[in-house]
């Protein structure tokens, strides 16, 4: 069976997950217990990997137990087996949520294997559980999916903790892969208390990054049977979807068809896709609604509606208006709201406005900010000040994009200039 024919049948089933419990689900059998258990919320501490580690890492070689200040959780059970003491769970989650917070690639891969290695019992599946955590938030998706595959029992935490590293890694195909698998589709029909709407953040997020319109729309008819289509963060998702998508129009009834109230990630969603439409009237209608309405704006919601503004030929007046609102919020000093200012006031020429909003947060200023400074620049045919500013981006460690490094080359004549 293909997995579009797959969803195809699950999404024909009346399910309705907020009313289908484990004692009232006739197809719940006691063989099958083990998939739905009492303690289904979870909370992912996924902590953003400083790298992405694409092959299996192996047990590293035993070094000595460290002599200084610094213990690490090696050497703490290297002392324990020494004294012939065992280890309790509460030992071991207590070093797995240190080794995730450290992002410590060798020592998540040495108390793995200490847990695996030196026990009598199978380790506890809460214990796997925050293991993958660990492997995932070092950045080491293949060790997660070792543990995941070799679990004997999984529950809704055990997919859903993969589901997000994969999401999270850019591998989308096997999001969509896991999502799809009978056991993962049999958890969600049988059990009601599960927290599931942010995993089909993750498998909608999917969906638009591989630009698959059947599935994400087979998606979406199983949420609203599901009774989860008016959770606004699975809206936010599906207008975000629809949006990378192209079916601007169905992200729109989307968003007209909650009941519940909209918050400023359904409101920037629609912007967003506005923007995508090239409808840069329709955002500023929309930014307007949105103010109507009461909700605060946030740094996304402006820096979306400051790029439509900067495709509007009225010589910057409604930029003006949004850096107004932007001020009143307090969020003109933020680097994405500064990076789109720069950008709107370089496009019309106003290189004193550019200048005045580049020089408000120096400390805040993130690498597109000075890339929007030095575009605004080149495109006013200010060279000379271009050239200074190069000097200015090389003492702060920025790099300049080549392809306006070139372009001064190009009207300079001349090829002096030095990345």
């Amino acid at each position: 069976m293909n997995l579009h024919t797959h969803f195809t049948k699950i999404t024909s089933k009346s399910t309705h997950f907020n009313t289908i419990s484990i004692s009232q689900n006739p197809k719940t059998h006691h063989h099958h217990q083990h998939f739905c258990t009492k303690s289904s919320t979870v909370h992912l501490p996924l902590y953003k990997p400083h790298r992405k580690i694409s092959q299996l890492i192996k047990i590293p070689e035993t070094k000595p137990i460290s002599t200084t200040t610094t213990t690490t959780s090696s050497d703490i059970l290297r002392l324990l087996d020494c004294l012939g003491f065992p280890v309790p769970d509460a030992l071991y989650i207590s070093l797995i949520k240190e080794c995730t917070e450290l992002l410590d690639v060798n020592e998540a891969v040495l108390l793995h294997a200490h847990v695996m290695n030196n026990r009598c019992n199978k380790p506890r599946l809460g214990l796997l559980n925050r293991i993958m955590i660990m492997f995932i938030s070092c950045g080491c998706i293949q060790n997660a999916r070792q543990v995941f595959d070799e679990m004997s029992k999984r529950d809704f935490n055990s997919w859903a903790i993969m589901i997000a590293g994969y999401a999270d890694n850019g591998d989308y195909e096997e999001v969509i892969n896991l999502f799809a698998d009978p056991k993962l589709q049999y958890i969600l029909y049988s059990c009601s208390s599960f927290p599931v709407s942010w995993v089909f953040v993750c498998v909608l997020k999917a969906c638009g990054k591989i630009l698959n319109l059947t599935l994400g729309k087979q998606i979406h008819g199983w949420l609203i049977k599901s009774g989860y289509s008016d959770d606004v963060f699975v809206s936010s998702s599906l207008i975000s979807f629809y949006g990378k998508i192209g079916a601007y129009e169905d992200g729109d009834l989307v968003f007209n068809g909650m009941s519940c109230s909209r918050n400023v990630v359904v409101w920037t969603a629609r912007i967003s896709n506005n923007c995508k439409e090239e409808n840069y009237r329709q955002v500023l209608d929309v930014f307007k609604e949105m103010g109507k309405e009461g909700v605060r704006k946030n740094s996304f919601t402006f820096a979306s509606v400051l790029s439509a503004c900067a495709k509007i030929s009225d010589d910057g007046n409604c930029g003006e208006q949004v850096h107004a609102n932007a001020i009143k919020l307090g969020l003109a000093s933020n680097s994405y709201v500064q990076c789109g200012l720069v950008n709107m006031y370089g496009k019309f020429g106003l290189i004193n406005d550019a200048k005045r909003v580049f020089n408000v947060n120096e400390s805040n200023r993130n690498h597109a900010c000075w890339n929007a400074m030095l575009i605004s620049f080149v495109q006013n045919g200010c060279l000379i000040e271009a050239i200074k500013f190069l000097y200015q981006m090389k003492a702060a460690g920025m790099q300049p994009q080549e392809l306006w490094l070139d372009k001064l080359r190009s009207l300079c004549g001349s090829e002096i200039l030095e990345s």
